[in-house]
């Protein structure tokens, strides 16, 4: 599904749903490459939050000569509403980057699609759970998918793509387009357990966890096999303090459900997770 002859461009106007740490990188992206962006929030502190997550992360882009304009012109493209009812109608995405809960995701998408136009995508940022499912809160499965960004969202190459059985063509197109106007490449996968690169990734951090249950080796030692035997840019064991233990535990728990045993979260997970131990997000 690769697209035409025009340069891709980024939407005109953007709606983000949830200004955490994955939702403020997806809003600084598509500010970066032109867009009017709103972001949702539940109060002004937490929109607050979110647009200075968006302003440092602007900061670190231009630090690093990675911004074309200032970051006060990006950051006029960003505003904030407390509702997604108040998403703007005429947005032509909608992406929803709420934490992993079903219900949760279902419920916002369901009212995104009550306040925006009929042409409008609307996508998800899940990175396990079954697109095929939160497709059944809408009345137009087929302006969704799936577009898992991953973490860090500005510095990261790659989008996952996650086609459900009712996503129209056009719909991946667009989506496509927009990916590469990101500079960003595209990964198309079907609607299925923990896509491809969490049922990959979670399995190799899953067993890298276990060697350090089962004393195989230290967990720096783990890491350096997989960055220097591998080039693997990061060891499994410091990606999952990254992405945050809660995040892989959910995702682990997902998958042993759907896939079998090969994916039943080790104790030491558990345990950690129940400790408030959960990477770099819990210090």
């Amino acid at each position: 599904m690769t697209s035409a002859s025009a340069e891709p461009s980024a939407p005109g106007v953007v709606g983000v749903i949830g200004g955490g740490r994955m939702g403020a990188g997806i809003a600084q992206s598509f500010a970066a490459a032109g867009a009017s962006v709103t972001v949702v929030e539940s109060d002004g502190r937490a929109a607050a939050a979110a647009v200075e997550r968006v302003a440092t992360g602007l900061r670190r882009a231009a630090e690093r000569g990675k911004l074309a304009e200032a970051v006060e012109e990006v950051l006029a493209r960003v505003t904030t509403v407390e509702s997604v009812g108040a998403l703007p109608p005429e947005a032509a995405l909608v992406v929803e980057a709420v934490p992993e809960d079903a219900g949760l995701k279902a419920g916002v998408l369901a009212a995104a699609e009550r306040a925006v136009g009929e042409g409008t995508v609307l996508a998800t940022n899940t990175s396990s759970l079954p697109v095929t499912e939160l497709a059944a809160a809408l009345d137009r499965p087929g302006r969704f998918l799936g577009m898992h960004f991953f973490n860090p969202v500005p510095a990261s190459a790659l989008v996952e793509i996650v086609v459900g059985p009712a996503t129209d063509d056009a719909t991946v197109e667009r989506a496509l387009g927009w990916t590469r106007a990101l500079g960003k490449k595209d990964v198309v996968v079907k609607d299925s357990p923990g896509f491809a690169s969490s049922r990959l990734g979670v399995a190799l951090g899953l067993e890298a966890i276990r060697m350090v249950e089962e004393g195989v080796a230290a967990p720096e030692a783990i890491d350096d096999a997989m960055t220097l035997g591998y080039r693997h840019p990061m060891g499994p064991l410091r990606l999952t303090d990254l992405v945050g233990l809660d995040v892989r535990l959910a995702i682990a728990e997902h998958l042993h459900a759907t896939l079998g045993d090969r994916f039943a979260p080790p104790e030491l997970l558990r345990t950690k997770v129940a400790r408030g131990e959960l990477g770099r997000k819990s210090g």
